[in-house]
């Protein structure tokens, strides 16, 4: 079945960066579009940024674009998150997400069928 586990979380002062790793398997991993999600205390889950099966597409929420970036190796079917600038207002459980991507290389920002634990990433002042 499919399997998505993250990494890379952790506690970091803003202005920080971490890198987080979203390791699939029990899919063909370069059919499926890969999203990164966020949900912080209290609030509902939030997309962060998306990538194409190919990886020539990206796609950003507005409050990350220039500060965070996705990237993918399809040999080792992962899936990076870089978050440069870390905020407190970052902090957050990061949780992956994919989705099978037939006859096109979009990066949807919504829609995704397979899920990982999350990850905790907490920025301090």
């Amino acid at each position: 079945q499919v399997q998505l586990v993250e990494s890379g979380g952790g506690l970091v002062q803003a202005g920080g960066s971490l890198r987080l790793a979203c390791a699939a398997s029990g899919l063909v991993f370069s059919s499926y579009a890969v999203a990164w999600f966020r949900q912080a205390p209290g609030k509902e889950r939030e997309f962060v940024a998306a990538i194409s099966r190919s990886g020539r597409s990206t796609v950003y929420e507005h409050s990350v674009k220039g500060r965070f970036t996705i990237s993918r190796d399809n040999a080792k079917t992962t899936v990076y998150l870089l978050l440069d600038s870390l905020k407190p207002g970052d902090t957050a459980v990061y949780f992956c997400a994919a989705n099978p991507i037939y006859g096109s290389d979009l990066a949807p920002t919504s829609g995704y069928r397979y899920w990982g634990q999350g990850t905790q990433v907490t920025v301090s002042s």
